[in-house]
């Protein structure tokens, strides 16, 4: 077998004399680069057919060489000229596969060998699947036919037998499925902002169409039933809230005229306006009696005309009269002042302790009357002067100004807990150009009604309730206010319509 050696400065002009050696039936057997330029080995097609054929008789395929277990074939000597290696294998068909396979393993143990050398790689699944590659490696004669363009001549690629399966490392995390990743990925930022946005959007609308229904349904029935609009104009301008004012109004019957219309919803309010029975007054009850308030709602002149009260009832010796206002530079000068007039001792009491000894002290009298300083309703003492009157006996009586606004004595009673609270006592209703939202916020709050003053006189200025009375002056607010709306204006009083917040029982409608 001729197999000759071709060197040039590029593997065109190394195939273009392999070429002219051998014709068009050249088969390149193998390729590299060389410091002298570009080395290919070539023999003719006619030598290595005649060859092929003698090797299919005389023996069947070979088996796969092993890399650790099967010995070499014979031992060739490190010579780096091609002629030398041929002449001591004595060229066939099966030496020369042979010749090619231990040429191709000892190239692999040399690179392997100087990478162990240079940084060991350590044992586990990198090692054994090297030698798995490095045992099923398996290089077939490529075949050039140069009366081709080297573009058109794509090599086949290289597939191995019995390929062992790559010893994986357990001690490595396993990886996800992509599909799950997705699936568990969060939904991105802009489209959860989106929904968002969408969600606030139809809330707002639905809100909006509410709202226009709501006041058309208002201008209809107006329309429809002028009795209960005007009423209804009437218990807004005289301070009712419109909670009150629809949870009344939804009851009256509409075939009533007029004056029935007015009376009924007179009488409905005053029905369901707790008030203290006749001879049951605070001064008729007695007992021990603590007045709590916010500031400057006239607490202490209530004390004092509730002394004048006994006073003039049952003599000086049936009233005590303690404060607990050691705030305030005169509170307990001017207790003491009123005191004086009546004949009656005030004493001071700084804590619950002294509070008990000056009760104890004070427990023959018929009537025992508290004052206490003056806290505003967002005032955080507010619990601690509650809990310093949380003694046996001790009713705690709200002092409520007339002449607040109902926004401000809900806030009043909500913060002195008006479910724990033995009644109420309406100051300053001279002072008060409307009653309705002090009237509006005792019935939604079901506070009894104790007493009222009206005026600074001790004791004339002092009224037992009258339910009737106080409804009747109430609805009968005369002059044109700022604060007032008009009857166009009614429908935004029915954009919500809710009666919730009042409890009109059955059997006070």
């Amino acid at each position: 077998m001729n197999i000759q050696r071709f060197t040039a400065q590029t593997s065109r002009e190394a195939m273009a004399k392999a070429r002219n050696a051998f014709g068009d039936s050249a088969v390149i057997l193998s390729t590299r680069s060389t410091e002298d330029g570009f080395e290919v080995m070539a023999a003719a097609e006619e030598s290595l057919a005649s060859l092929g054929s003698g090797a299919k008789a005389a023996q069947p395929a070979p088996a796969r060489p092993q890399l650790r277990q099967a010995p070499a074939p014979a031992p060739v000597a490190a010579s780096d000229s091609v002629e030398e290696d041929t002449e001591a294998l004595a060229m066939s068909t099966l030496s020369f596969q042979e010749y090619v396979r231990e040429r191709m393993l000892r190239k692999r143990r040399e690179a392997l060998g100087g990478e162990a050398a240079a940084a060991p790689a350590p044992v586990g699944a990198g090692q054994r699947m090297a030698a798995a590659r490095a045992e099923a490696v398996q290089v077939p004669v490529q075949r050039v036919n140069l009366a081709q363009p080297m573009a058109a001549q794509v090599p086949p690629p290289i597939r191995t037998r019995n390929m062992p399966e790559p010893a994986w490392d357990d001690s490595l995390p396993p990886r996800q499925p992509r599909t799950a990743e997705r699936r568990a990925a969060p939904p991105a930022p802009e489209f959860a902002a989106r929904d968002n946005g969408v969600a606030v959007e139809l809330s707002a609308l639905k809100d909006m169409i509410e709202e226009r229904f709501n006041t058309l349904a208002w201008l209809g029935s107006s329309k429809q039933n002028p009795i209960q609009s005007n009423l209804m104009l009437k218990l807004i301008r005289s301070g009712y809230s419109p909670t009150m004012a629809r949870a009344v109004l939804e009851r009256v019957s509409s075939e009533s005229g007029a004056p029935e219309a007015v009376r009924w919803v007179m009488d409905v309010l005053t029905r369901n306006l707790k008030v203290a029975a006749p001879g049951e007054g605070l001064c008729d009850e007695g007992g021990v009696l603590a007045l709590i308030g916010a500031t400057g709602v006239g607490k202490t002149t209530t004390a004092a005309k509730l002394a004048a009260q006994c006073v003039q009832q049952h003599g000086a010796g049936s009233v005590g009269l303690i404060t607990l206002d050691t705030y305030r530079v005169s509170g307990f000068e001017q207790l003491r002042a009123y005191g004086r007039m009546l004949g009656v001792v005030a004493h001071l009491a700084h804590d619950r302790a002294a509070l008990k000894d000056l009760l104890n002290l004070l427990s023959n009298k018929r009537m025992v009357i508290i004052d206490t300083a003056g806290l505003g309703q967002r005032d955080q003492r507010i619990q601690d002067m509650l809990d310093v009157l949380d003694v046996p006996k001790v009713k705690k009586t709200l002092v409520l100004n007339a002449s607040s606004h109902g926004d401000t004595l809900d806030d009043v009673l909500t913060a002195f807990k008006a479910s724990t609270l033995h009644g109420a006592v309406l100051s300053k209703v001279d002072e008060a150009v409307k009653l309705g939202p002090a009237i509006d916020a005792l019935i939604r709050h079901q506070v009894v009604l104790r007493g009222v003053a009206n005026g600074q006189r001790v004791p004339e200025d002092w009224q037992n309730p009258d339910a009737a009375a106080l409804v009747r002056m109430s609805m009968g607010t005369q002059g044109k206010s700022a604060f007032d709306p008009l009857g166009s204006d009614m429908g935004f009083y029915f954009s919500q319509s809710s009666t919730r917040g009042v409890d009109l029982g059955a059997s006070h409608v």
